[in-house]
């Protein structure tokens, strides 16, 4: 008996598998909202397929530029890419962009569950429909007997102009105001009017993605509540709620069940934010809608009138895990998001009146070839704003946001543990703040900054990862902060797989 215990402590039980995709990124005509525009798909087609893995798998994506005439790179959104930074895909960061009529591929394992999404990390280029959901399944899921089946939903914010069109408006004297450009209408699952198929009395896990440019969006399903139960792939204590808030960037898992005694179809809605904008274009709605299909022989019912929606406040849930607050941080990193009018008179954003340039040289590659200069902050040029910090470390950040706007903020390579967020600028100490927050804070990697607000979130640095921290959204105004992981530690925490099964 033993020995056989001893056995399959060493067999796990179940065995890793790499999984391998060959992606051909090409333009594509598509009308999701019945405007027809070129898209980038994955070969040939549009909306772009989803990741499927498990916990363990190696993911290896061979990925061939077909465009002709952008350059692009692969983002693998809320992954931690411990062992693997040059895999994370960020554009003169920890790669440089792959030419039109050249390759690149991305080799990593997986080892952490939840619910994530790719998408194009060079100039923009997402929003013109590059990106697609990551499922990363694990056997040992603490809700999967709470669940008989799973649904994907993506929300997102649509342009009919493709994004070097509008960015050349964007960032130019002309564009007075900075606005970002704003939305012709609102997708779900790169769709309009989409149907989900249902059954009467299942339960089923929802994984909901925020693939947006830039805005935020409701979500709320008629006659039906939402159990949370992940988000940004870190297991929560499950919280019931009626409607969801997703910036653009983050995740939910929740649990819904279907009544038993269901006789008819449902409606669900999401809706975009547009608190922050002056004026909407015109004929924007900026609702969308789907169904619950239990029935395909009944009519489908009006949309639902919401009134108003009432989001459960993220910081309130808590980790499954009952991961506790980390200890007295290390280092400070004090940031102030700004938005201002340069000498050539375009608006940009700035983190501490820096705005970002990206480097000729990624900032990896340099990390990983100056020696002992790369504990300069200066060779990795001024303005990347970067901030050299050591292995293990506890690092404390704190953004505040000058800006009149809300803005989320991600944080490649970790999931951090957010202490507190003011509704508005928050002038009292910070260590009272801290005093505040509770033993087992929230953890997630893209997080929302309030208007006027204070974040405060706490990171402890891994042994092998260079961080970006940016303003999720459209990646070009100049809103990012490198984080650089103990240069002397990266080379040897980023060695080179071995070769696939096809070599």
């Amino acid at each position: 008996m033993f020995k056989l215990l001893a056995l399959l402590a060493i067999f796990p039980a179940y065995s890793a598998a790499t999984v391998i995709f060959n992606w051909d990124i090409t333009w594509v005509t598509a009308k999701p909202d019945g405007v027809s525009r070129p898209v980038i798909g994955i070969n040939g087609v549009w909306p772009c397929p989803a990741i499927n893995a498990n916990v363990g798998d190696r993911i290896v994506v061979h990925v061939n530029n077909k465009l002709g005439n952008e350059t692009t790179s692969i983002h693998f959104h809320g992954l931690l890419q411990q062992g693997s930074a040059t895999m994370d895909g960020p554009s003169g960061v920890t790669q440089c962009p792959i030419p039109p009529g050249s390759n690149f591929t991305y080799d990593f394992t997986v080892n952490q569950p939840g619910t994530y999404w790719y998408h194009s990390h060079n100039k923009g280029q997402y929003p013109d429909g590059l990106r697609g959901p990551i499922l990363i399944h694990d056997p040992h899921n603490p809700y999967k007997g709470r669940y008989d089946d799973e649904l994907v939903l993506t929300m997102s914010d649509w342009y009919h102009e493709q994004m070097p069109t509008l960015l050349r408006y964007y960032l130019s004297p002309a564009n007075k105001g900075g606005m970002e450009p704003m939305p012709n209408s609102a997708l779900l699952n790169d769709a309009q009017n989409i149907k989900l198929r249902v059954a009467p009395g299942k339960t089923y896990f929802v994984r909901v993605i925020n693939m947006a440019a830039f805005v935020s969006s409701f979500l709320h399903f008629d006659r039906h509540l939402m159990t949370i139960v992940e988000i940004d792939g870190v297991y929560t204590e499950p919280k019931i709620t009626d409607s969801l808030y997703l910036a653009a960037g983050q995740r939910y898992g929740v649990l819904i069940r279907a009544p038993s005694n269901a006789t008819e179809n449902y409606a669900f809605l999401a809706s975009i934010d547009d608190s922050g904008f002056k004026s909407l274009a015109p004929g924007l709605n900026p609702n969308v809608t789907g169904y619950l299909v239990y029935d395909d022989s009944k009519p489908l019912p009006r949309p639902p009138i919401v009134t108003q929606f009432t989001p459960i406040d993220d910081l309130e849930l808590v980790p499954l895990d009952g991961k506790r607050r980390l200890g007295k941080p290390d280092v400070s990193i004090n940031l102030d998001l700004n938005f201002a009018v340069g000498a050539d008179g375009v608006r940009r954003g700035y983190f501490n009146n820096i705005t970002y340039v990206t480097q000729k040289v990624p900032t990896l590659y340099t990390a990983l070839t100056v020696g002992h200069f790369a504990l300069n902050p200066l060779v990795y040029g001024i303005n990347t704003n970067p901030f050299v910090v050591r292995y293990n470390q506890t690092v404390d950040i704190i953004v505040n946001n000058l800006d009149r706007m809300g803005h989320p903020m991600h944080l490649h390579g970790h999931s951090f543990q957010v202490l507190e967020r003011s509704a508005a600028a928050d002038t009292g100490l910070h260590e009272r703040m801290v005093a505040r927050t509770p033993d087992a804070p929230m953890r997630r990697d893209t997080v929302m900054l309030n208007a006027g607000g204070r974040l405060v979130a706490l990171v402890k640095v891994p042994k092998d990862h260079l961080k970006v921290c940016k303003e999720q959204g459209i990646p070009t105004a100049g809103n990012a902060a490198g984080n650089t992981r103990d240069p002397l530690d990266l080379r040897g925490a980023n060695t080179k797989p071995p070769p696939t099964n096809t070599g």
